[in-house]
């Protein structure tokens, strides 16, 4: 199997190549069908990869940076408590203090957390994309949107003060 795109950017599974046709799946509903060669060129991506752009950008972003319960935890307690000072985070248990300062790194890094202040302290907030993607996967209900960081984003400590 390799990935391959239409002349129009839309990307296909390549199932069988043929003379002048080539039997493509589109990964996004299952359909199969047969495009002429001339539409197609071959693209530098795994068709697994290929596969995954099924999944919202949100969601593949948290399955491919959160890798352990805790962590999520975390993000779902941010997502329903509202943005939480750093001192807060480590009093509500889990995590010491570099174990804490990694994943935040790496959640802010991936778009998952943003800075802000929080009491006058330095804290931490889901952004849409997460909030989206735990909704997406059921985490959380849109109805928890009742809790949002419109007071926070006025505060956003800038991102070299970690």
């Amino acid at each position: 199997m390799k990935s391959v795109q239409d002349d129009t950017g839309k990307r296909y599974l390549l199932l069988k190549r043929s003379e002048h046709a080539s039997l493509v799946r589109d990964p996004q509903n299952g359909n199969e069908c047969y495009v002429q060669n001339d539409r197609l060129e071959d693209v530098d991506e795994s068709p697994l990869e290929t596969a995954a752009r099924t999944v919202s950008g949100p969601v593949r972003t948290l399955l491919t940076t959160v890798h352990d319960e805790a962590t999520l935890g975390l993000l779902i307690e941010l997502a329903e408590r509202g943005p939480l000072g750093v001192k807060t985070i480590l009093d509500a248990d889990a995590f010491c203090e570099s174990d804490l300062h990694g994943r935040l790194t790496v959640l802010t890094s991936a778009g998952l957390l943003a800075e802000t202040t929080v009491a006058g302290e330095r804290g931490y907030r889901v952004t849409d994309e997460c909030r989206h993607a735990l909704e997406a996967i059921g985490a959380i209900d849109e109805a928890e949107d009742a809790v949002e960081p419109s007071s926070a984003a006025s505060s956003e400590v800038p991102d070299s003060a970690s």
